[in-house]
C-alpha cells in the first residue's frame, strides 16, 4: 500500500510539472509613465483632476487587442497588473504635477481642496492597440476655472505607432497618455494668474456711487374726495 501511495504521489507531481511547462506564466503590464520629475516647488497651482470617466471595456484587467476588422480580442500573452483605470489616473496626476511644477495636483474627489484654481473633467472613450494596429486614444476634456466656468474644452484623437509586440503596444499607450497630459498642461497653465475669489466678491458687492445719487421717485399718496384720486 505504501508503494502504491508513493507512486501515485510521484505521478501527480510529474503531471503538475508538465502542466506548468505547457502554460507559462502570463506577463503583467503597467502603463509607461515616462520619467516625470517631482515638482521643485512645495506649492503651485491647485488642480483637481476628475471626475475621470473611462470606457466600460477598459474597466477590466484583460489586455485587449484591436483586430484589423475593428473587433477586440483578449491577449493570450499578458494582462494588466491591476486596475487600468487607476493606472491612468496616477499617470496623469504625476505628469501634470511635473509639467506644472505643482505639489497641489489631486484626484477628485479631493475634500481638502475647497476651491481649486482649476478642475479638469476628462472622459476617455478609447485606449487600445493591436499587432498591426497603432495605439489609439480618444478623449474629451473640459477645463473649469476657480468659479466653475468652462474656460476650455476639446475632443482629441491621438495615434502612436509601435513595433507590434505586446510590450511595445503598452509603451505606445503610455506615450499617448503623456501626450494628453501635455495638452492639458497647455490648457491649464494660463489660469495660474486668476484673481482671488475674495476680491471678485468685493467687486460684486460694491454699489456704484452713481446709483446712490439718483433722485428717488415719490410714492403715490391717496387723498379722499368724492372719488379716489392719487397725487404724485
Amino acid at each position: 500500500m505504501t508503494f502504491l501511495r508513493l507512486r501515485a504521489l510521484w505521478l501527480t507531481g510529474v503531471l503538475a510539472m508538465a502542466g506548468c511547462a505547457g502554460h507559462p506564466p502570463v506577463a503583467l503590464y503597467q502603463l509607461d509613465a515616462g520619467s516625470p520629475r517631482l515638482p521643485k516647488a512645495s506649492t503651485g497651482m491647485s488642480v483637481v483632476l476628475g471626475p475621470v470617466a473611462v470606457a466600460d471595456y477598459l474597466q477590466h484587467d484583460t489586455l485587449l487587442q484591436r483586430q484589423p476588422d475593428g473587433s477586440l480580442r483578449a491577449a493570450t500573452d499578458g494582462r494588466w497588473a491591476g486596475s487600468l483605470s487607476a493606472d491612468i489616473d496616477q499617470l496623469l496626476v504625476r505628469q501634470l504635477a511635473w509639467r506644472l511644477d505643482s505639489s497641489r495636483v489631486a484626484l477628485a474627489p479631493a475634500p481638502s481642496v475647497t476651491a481649486p484654481d482649476v478642475q479638469v473633467q476628462l472622459s476617455i472613450t478609447r485606449l487600445d492597440s493591436g499587432d498591426t494596429q497603432p495605439a489609439v486614444l480618444d478623449a474629451q476634456w473640459r477645463v473649469l476655472d476657480r468659479r466653475g466656468v468652462v474656460r476650455d474644452s476639446r475632443i482629441v484623437h491621438l495615434e502612436q505607432k509601435h513595433e507590434g509586440n505586446t510590450p511595445a503596444q503598452v509603451q505606445a499607450q503610455g506615450i499617448l497618455l503623456q501626450r494628453l497630459a501635455e495638452q492639458l498642461t497647455v490648457a491649464v497653465r494660463p489660469l495660474a494668474n486668476q484673481p482671488p475669489l475674495a476680491d471678485e466678491k468685493k467687486v460684486l458687492k460694491a454699489v456704484p456711487k452713481e446709483a446712490s445719487d439718483k433722485p428717488k421717485m415719490p410714492l403715490a399718496a391717496p387723498i379722499r374726495t368724492e372719488m379716489e384720486i392719487f397725487r404724485f
